[in-house]
């Protein structure tokens, strides 16, 4: 075969790889500032940070909003390669595998400033907590025994609004989000967060077990994280969403 053939070939061949390749179909949540949100600057500080880290190894992700339960059962169904971003429970570790941390969340309380709620004197109290979200694991002996009550509205401004009128006692958030909740709320002057801190918790990308090449697709978007973290990408990333966070009103 001549060399023209020989390329021409070639070419036939890469295109046809280029067509066949599936972009990777992600999903995550609205309304989790600054982590996602279809609002935000790049869809929040863990949007761009995982669309990026993607991208450093080759995929095209493309990215769909669902609420956060429907996203992640049908994550798990298959219609999506993975979700983002979600703390380890035991279930999901089943069902799931879970990336390098993409970001270690500080949980506070965030009480009325005149109950001054801290983590040792919580039984009895009504939590709320948005829907689909884990409580942090301190809380699950109280909500096991029924010392605790967990409302679940939709979102973390709305538990803003519950507790300052009284309905809820407290809530639990990343302190970072909370205040910016408080914020969106209108009700930052009566509201309080904790001195102390209930936990830390670390965010993650999931892949659902059963997907083929489910550990591969992991190992590729880890080490395409590492590379935002070796080259200082990942510190910029998360300086401008914080810093936009903070300006937020």
């Amino acid at each position: 075969m001549s060399i023209r053939p020989l390329l021409t070939l070639i070419a036939l061949l890469c295109g046809a790889g280029l067509v066949d390749a599936a972009p990777l179909k992600l999903v995550t949540g609205d309304q989790y500032p600054p982590f996602t949100g279809r609002s935000l600057p790049d869809g929040g500080m863990l949007t761009e940070l995982v669309l990026r880290a993607l991208q450093e190894t080759g995929q095209q992700p493309q990215l769909a909003w669902q609420p956060w339960k429907r996203g992640y059962l049908a994550t798990l169904r298959g219609q999506y390669d993975a979700t983002f971003p979600y703390l380890p429970s035991p279930q999901r570790e089943a069902e799931f595998l879970f990336s390098a941390p993409l970001y270690e969340t500080t949980q506070k309380l965030f009480s009325r400033s005149e109950d001054q709620l801290e983590a040792d004197h919580l039984a009895g109290k009504r939590l709320c907590l948005p829907l689909g979200w884990q409580p942090p694991e301190p809380l699950l002996a109280l909500l096991a025994s029924g010392q605790l009550q967990r409302h679940e509205p939709q979102d973390l401004a709305t538990c803003a609004k519950l507790v300052a009128l009284g309905r809820d006692d407290f809530f639990v958030a990343d302190d970072l989000l909370g205040q910016q909740a408080l914020r969106h709320a209108g009700v930052h002057s009566r509201l309080r967060q904790s001195q102390t801190t209930l936990a830390r918790n670390r965010l993650h990308l999931i892949v659902p077990r059963n997907r083929p090449g489910a550990q591969a697709l992991m190992d590729s978007f880890n080490a395409g994280l590492q590379r935002l973290r070796d080259d200082g990408t990942y510190a910029q990333i998360v300086q401008k969403h914080r810093a936009h966070a903070l300006a937020a009103d």
